[in-house]
């Protein structure tokens, strides 16, 4: 099983190329205040995504300020994004689980308590 950094790393990378193909024209400062990331961590992520060749990077091609980039997925960075999202899923299926079993013997700890309590005002 993967380690608690691997995991967050993972969840960076899908949440990074999930939104990337919703929007690529996304400016890093977007993508790090909608997904709470530090600008240098989108940074640093966005680099990494094109060495693997996950990404492109071109040009803006309208905007005055050529800075701008428009972030593409590549069929690599689409397959990847699809592994992602399965891994996601099943991880976020599996806390979901755990969370609704613990909100359930929360709930019974919480009817006991109740009973208890009225057992001892009667």
């Amino acid at each position: 099983m993967a380690d608690k950094n691997q995991i967050k790393a993972e969840d960076v990378r899908f949440r990074v190329l999930r939104l990337l193909q919703e929007k690529p024209a996304s400016s890093q400062r977007y993508i790090a205040s909608t997904l709470n990331l530090s600008l240098g961590g989108v940074n640093y992520c966005l680099n990494a995504l094109v060495e693997k060749g996950l990404i492109k990077m071109r040009n803006f091609q309208e905007a005055k300020d050529k800075r701008k980039y428009v972030y593409l997925l590549t069929p690599k960075g689409i397959a990847e994004k699809t592994t992602l999202t399965g891994r996601f899923l099943a991880r976020k299926m599996r806390e979901y689980e755990t969370l609704k079993a613990e909100i359930e013997a929360v709930r019974e700890d919480m009817e006991t308590a109740e009973d208890v309590a009225q057992a001892n005002h009667q």
